[in-house]
């Protein structure tokens, strides 16, 4: 019997090839608990020439297995088996946005955030790009852009700096713009932030004035803000992954005074840092404490280096009636756990 690979993550994007236009299916595999697989709300009609997956696979202990070929995979659409057409190994390179947070909540932990930010970069690959983007309350700040000299990153690091206000969706739109001239290479953003962007909160606070107080605690929805669906959208068209780092100056559950109003609005921030990372195919990581920072970097650029791309040809690409398709990936090695997960897209 062949093991199927565990799917958590499934996102939705697309790529241009040699002028035909492909659209992109993420799938990542997370090495936490395992979501149950839900129908999307939404249907994504494509013109699909080629279905493109990222995946990742681990053994029965939960180590990454980064050593398959092509003759490891299978590829299932509804039940029928397609042949792969392309295949990247684990070791292929890719460009990464370092977004970080430089509004008035992170002053105090300065030190901690540039200082695990440098051991990020001794992770990466030395044919890996980075960019640095920051975001403080004068606005978004490109201090370098995409590079593989390691000094001049980290110099723009150890630069970044501000107050003010938090422009999150700013910054992530303007990581999306940079990384959409970085063609077809694998791309990432990690962002580090308590999640509390002022524009958003806005919009939250003026929902919640509306609302009864036995509303409030449920008045907001996260998902239906119009910036994270605006960055949603660009992601999903670049097939961006998205890890955001989430500091404990935003957690709901840490605020020294629990106004239930306060409480609605860091919850829907941290909801929508969730959202970023599922609908992306990322992970989201919470910060407890500040000495975690230095750990959670590196793991996501390991994270990174599980990822085999694997593409394949759809069948039947006359027939685009918007109904969802399952697609189910199996990995031919028995030592590998055998947990299944089904991704969707739509035609």
């Amino acid at each position: 019997m062949i093991p199927s690979l565990d799917v958590t993550h499934l996102h939705f994007g697309r790529i241009r090839q040699c002028g035909t236009i492909f659209f992109l299916v993420t799938i990542v595999f997370a090495f936490g608990s395992i979501i149950q697989a839900q129908q999307p709300e939404e249907i994504i009609r494509t013109d699909t020439a080629l279905v493109q997956l990222n995946v990742g696979v681990v053994d029965k202990q939960g180590h990454a297995i980064t050593t398959l070929s092509p003759n490891d995979f299978k590829v299932y659409e509804d039940g029928v088996p397609r042949p792969i057409l392309h295949f990247e190994p684990t070791d292929t390179p890719f460009s990464l946005v370092l977004l970080l947070d430089m509004s008035g909540s992170t002053v105090n932990f300065r030190q901690q955030i540039q200082q695990s930010a440098l051991r990020f970069l001794d992770a990466l690959g030395p044919d890996d790009r980075v960019a640095v983007i920051s975001f403080n309350g004068k606005g978004v700040h490109s201090l370098v852009s995409f590079s593989t000299d390691r000094k001049r990153i980290a110099y723009a690091i150890t630069i970044a700096g501000g107050a003010g206000e938090t422009f999150l969706y700013d910054g992530l739109k303007q990581s999306l713009k940079e990384l959409s001239r970085e063609g077809k290479r694998r791309k990432a953003i990690v962002v580090l932030t308590d999640g509390l962007d002022t524009e958003v909160r806005k919009g939250d606070r003026a929902i919640i004035s509306k609302a009864a107080d036995s509303e409030i605690s449920t008045a907001i929805r996260p998902e239906a803000s119009s910036q994270l669906n605006s960055v949603l959208s660009d992601a999903d068209g670049q097939g961006v992954t998205i890890f955001p780092l989430a500091l404990p100056s935003g957690d709901p559950k840490r605020l020294p005074l629990p106004d239930p109003s306060i409480t609605a609005m860091y919850a829907a921030a941290r909801a929508r840092l969730q959202l970023l990372a599922d609908r992306t195919g990322g992970q989201l990581n919470e910060v407890h404490r500040l000495d975690q920072l230095a750990k959670l970097y590196p793991q996501i650029a390991a994270e990174l280096r599980t990822l085999y791309s694997i593409a394949y040809q759809p069948p039947n690409q006359a027939v685009r009636d918007g109904k969802w398709r399952t697609i189910r990936i199996e990995v031919a090695r028995v030592d590998l756990v055998a947990r299944t997960k089904p991704g969707y897209y739509a035609r």
